[in-house]
């Protein structure tokens, strides 16, 4: 029986729809779980240290935090709260800046080697499977990115084998909306670990956040209309 309440209780119940849906998670299964500090990463992180409890399989999770070295990070306030949670965890540290300020660093750069040292952190522990907190609105917008700056139909996939199966992505929270996680993140007692990137108010992704949010007034099923219609693909209608 499910020991679950409040917001916890229903983000909990559409990861564990995602799961069944994409078979995400095995008995056996040692998961590195990708632990940035902000409130999707450790949303997932205890939904899934939770759902341990009461769900039929078992599986082992690993929090990685990746300490690039900036700053505003706090590796000590996540490593507290990883013990406290009773949650195997290792932070591994890079440094990409190297005497620049990160307002040099791309929005690429930063991405690429943060999911390269993710990656050779979860290979070193035995962890084929890495879950990673991009949520419902994430993929939305992921949608419209891609469609609008690179001239493609993709999203996020919610689960994506990479380097022939050695590695396996898997994203719980595909069906978890953002406000959702937001009221929970308020309810929970998670550490105060906020590094705002310096390029967020003028990254795309900002500028596709605001163009739904401009389109929900006079459509407010956009996000469910764009999610489905990844799903929904008309091939004679294509070039």
């Amino acid at each position: 029986m499910s020991v679950l309440q409040g917001p916890e209780f229903y983000i909990s119940k559409r990861v564990g729809k995602a799961i069944i849906d994409y078979q995400m998670i095995a008995d056996g299964d040692k998961i590195a779980v990708a632990v940035s500090g902000g409130k999707d990463s450790l949303t997932l992180l205890r939904v899934l240290n939770d759902r341990r409890k009461f769900v039929p399989i078992k599986y082992e999770l690993l929090a990685v935090h990746i300490d690039m070295g900036y700053p505003c990070q706090h590796p000590k306030i996540l490593a507290e709260y990883f013990k406290s949670q009773g949650i195997n965890y290792h932070i591994e540290k890079i440094d990409i800046l190297k005497g620049k300020t990160r307002k040099d660093i791309s929005c690429f750069w930063c991405s690429w080697n943060r999911r390269k040292a993710l990656f050779e952190t979860a290979d070193r522990f035995g962890c084929k499977k890495v879950a990673l907190g991009h949520h419902h609105d994430d993929i939305i917008e992921t949608i419209l990115l891609n469609l609008f700056f690179q001239g493609e139909i993709s999203a996020m996939s919610p689960k994506q084998e990479l380097f022939k199966g050695k590695i396996i992505l898997i994203r719980p929270l595909a069906y978890v909306e953002e406000d959702l996680i937001r009221r929970f993140a308020k309810l929970a007692d998670f550490p105060h670990h906020k590094c705002a990137c310096p390029n967020s108010l003028t990254s795309n992704r900002t500028r596709i956040e605001n163009i739904i949010r401009d389109l929900e007034k006079v459509c407010p099923d956009v996000k469910k209309n764009i999610f489905r219609s990844i799903k929904r693909i008309k091939k004679d209608y294509l070039l």
